[in-house]
C-alpha cells in the first residue's frame, strides 16, 4: 500500500524547500503521515489485518524519530510542519 505518484510530487512541492527536494525531514514527515493516515483508514476497515498493524507501528516510530531529529536542529520549522500537519507536539 503505497503512495501514488502524483501524491508524493504534490507534497515534495508542498513541503520541499526546494525544486525536487525529496530528502529534506519536513517532505520524509508528510509523505510518512499520508501513508500512516491510510493504513490508519485501512485498519480500521480490517481489523485483523496484524501485517498492516505492525507496518503502521513501524512507520509511526519512523516519524516520531524524525519529528525530534528536526525539532533538535531547528525548532522554527518543526512549529511550522506540526502546524501545517495538525500534529501534536511534544
Amino acid at each position: 500500500m503505497s503512495l501514488d505518484k502524483e501524491i508524493k510530487s504534490n507534497l515534495m512541492a508542498t513541503f520541499g524547500r526546494h525544486e525536487g527536494d525529496s530528502g529534506s525531514p519536513e517532505v520524509q514527515i508528510a509523505i510518512l503521515s499520508k501513508r500512516i493516515g491510510q493504513l490508519t483508514d485501512h485498519l480500521r476497515a480490517n481489523k485483523h489485518d496484524e501485517s498492516s498493524r505492525r507496518g503502521l507501528l513501524k512507520l509511526v516510530g519512523q516519524r516520531r524519530r524524525l519529528l525530534a531529529y528536526l525539532r533538535r536542529t531547528s525548532y522554527e520549522r518543526y512549529l511550522a510542519l506540526t502546524e501545517k500537519l495538525s500534529l501534536r507536539q511534544k
